[in-house]
């Protein structure tokens, strides 16, 4: 496969092919890459990779978080899942579901949005830790102590300040368009998601990996 930009210093037939037995060693053998979600895997490729050449070509802004955007099974959490190993320690994203982030607020309170927002550093270091927020739109808003708090829209806005302040990457999956996005979390923050972001959609007709 080639890609647009020739220059490119990788081989992306080839970073399908791993890419596609680390799924399959992960996931098991029915595992695969769908033709139709090649353009979104390149991008990803691009992006994890630091590929500047790619990414240029593809509308990639290696300084902006992924929000990758799909139907509930078209692989979405699996691949961001699978583009970990390519990326360096200090930008590997820790994966962390956005309803076991309401659990836990629910449990603990507050702490939890500066757990993932202002405390989200490396220890000692002011490097920033990268997340990737699993199924954003899913999580309910919850009730502490008689309050209720959108959780993640909370936590989103904190990393976009640290974004701007501290360039502090954040990754999102979700099942939402932007209009449902909207919906949600309110016009403030998605328009701060279109600074934080590139934004990634699975094609509408990706089908159901799962089946």
């Amino acid at each position: 496969m080639k890609t647009k930009a020739t220059q490119s210093p990788y081989d992306y037939y080839q970073l399908f092919q791993q890419l596609e037995e680390h799924g399959k060693n992960i996931y098991g053998p029915r595992f695969w890459l769908d033709d139709v979600d090649r353009s979104v895997v390149v991008k990803l490729l691009a992006y994890f990779l630091q590929d500047e050449a790619v990414a240029a070509a593809e509308g990639i802004d290696l300084h902006k978080g992924i929000l990758l955007t799909g139907k509930i099974g078209c692989g979405k959490t699996s691949l961001m899942t699978l583009m970990r190993a390519l990326a360096p320690e200090s930008y590997r994203p820790h994966m962390v579901s956005c309803r076991q982030i309401s659990f836990e607020f629910s449990k603990i309170g507050y702490d939890v949005i500066s757990r993932y927002s202002i405390n989200a550093f490396f220890p000692y270091t002011n490097v920033p830790r990268v997340h990737c927020f699993d199924d954003l739109g899913v999580e309910q808003t919850v009730n502490y102590w008689g309050n209720n708090c959108n959780v993640m829209g909370e936590i989103l806005l904190s990393r976009y300040d640290l974004f701007i302040s501290n360039k502090m990457i954040t990754h999102v999956t979700t099942n939402l368009n932007s209009q449902e996005l909207e919906e949600v979390y309110g016009n403030r923050l998605r328009s701060r998601m279109r600074a934080m972001f590139n934004l990634l959609a699975f094609e509408a007709f990706s089908i159901d990996k799962r089946l």
